[in-house]
């Protein structure tokens, strides 16, 4: 199932790819994409292509409601006991399937996969931008990927999302009634929180037989909207979730201005020179993570990616994420209300 909002220069490859490794396996599968109020033919060229394709494809077609709803959607009108998240950017490898096939059959208790997602090396250098940031979490995996398993005790310590993830339809289900969106759901988180949910249930599969390749933003614009959503969907990922994860986002918040304000009172009270040594001190802190990175295994494509577009990621992200501590901020501050899970549930 692949929710698709203004996916037709990709989408095409995507299905392509996914139907290859569909006929690798004696599964019988349909491809459904949702289409979440595109405005450049994503709908109609999936109709297009419906009537030669060797899968079953259907579209069906919402307006404009984010990730969340849209692939909440896909779920609703889905028939298969498991299902394929894919994001319309992903190129499935053309054996993964094959592999959880036979995984299934050898252990039908590994219900739940996550997909190993490695970066487009043929993407501009902007798109290579996040590989720092995940080699700084997760790079004790990522620079030595091997099949593990992990559930809600080390959730944190392993690369996770659904652009590429399967699982029980039920399981799915359950997960995002748990993780409903308070208000609008364009601005929820649409991965963490459900596989979070999900862990803490059954145990998740990470296995580099089960990779795709992901297509990064291309250009600088889509790259700065990219990284305000992302400040927002982190507080809603992990706001609540612990005292030391609300504490840290709220001096992540604070903090650019602390900065900003100190810089100011170094300037006044002892001039220009310690105003240029305090800079110096905030750029070198600022390029640590990319230190860190290329020890854990970054490419140095990466590492390049973040020097060059740190400046330019730096405001969009902090204002997504002071946006985030607003919208979600009940649940950062412990006053957040009952879930509507229950309710939820109730209807469907």
């Amino acid at each position: 199932m692949i929710p698709a909002f203004n996916s037709a220069p990709y989408l095409r490859s995507t299905l392509d790819a996914c139907a290859l490794a569909l006929g690798r396996t004696g599964w019988s599968a349909e491809v459904i994409v949702v289409d979440d109020g595109s405005t450049d033919g994503t709908g109609d060229l999936i109709e297009q292509w419906a009537g030669d394709f060797p899968v079953e494809l259907r579209v069906v077609r919402q307006s404009n409601k984010g990730r969340f709803l849209a692939r909440w959607t896909g779920l609703e009108v889905a028939t298969g006991g498991n299902v394929l998240l894919l994001d319309s950017r992903v190129i499935l490898g053309p054996d993964v399937l094959r592999h959880i096939e036979r995984s299934l059959t050898a252990n039908p208790a590994r219900q739940v996969w996550n997909g190993h997602a490695i970066t487009d090396p043929d993407a501009p250098l902007v798109g290579h931008f996040w590989e720092v940031p995940v080699h700084v979490f997760w790079g004790d995996f990522l620079g030595n990927p091997r099949p593990i398993e992990f559930g809600v005790d080390n959730f944190n310590r392993y690369p996770k999302g659904t652009g590429v993830f399967f699982a029980p339809r039920q399981v799915l289900m359950d997960a995002c009634r748990d993780a409903w969106p308070e208000g609008d759901a364009a601005l929820a988180s649409d991965d963490t929180k459900v596989i979070r949910g999900i862990a803490a249930r059954h145990p998740i599969q990470l296995d580099p037989e089960f990779w795709a390749t992901y297509r990064p933003r291309t250009n600088v614009r889509d790259f700065v909207r990219h990284s305000f959503g992302r400040g927002t969907f982190l507080v809603d990922s992990f706001g609540g979730t612990s005292a030391g994860w609300s504490i840290a986002l709220l001096v992540l918040a604070v903090l650019p201005l602390a900065l900003l304000a100190a810089l100011v009172a170094v300037a006044v009270a002892a001039g220009w020179w310690a105003f240029g040594a305090v800079v110096a001190a905030c750029l070198l802190a600022a390029c640590l993570p990319a230190a860190v990175a290329a020890v854990r295994g970054c490419p140095a494509r990466g590492v390049l990616a973040y020097l060059v577009f740190l400046p330019v990621f730096v405001l969009p992200y902090w204002a997504g994420l002071v946006r985030g501590l607003v919208v979600h901020g009940a649940r950062v501050f412990g006053r957040a209300p009952v879930p509507v899970a229950s309710a939820r549930g109730a209807e469907n």
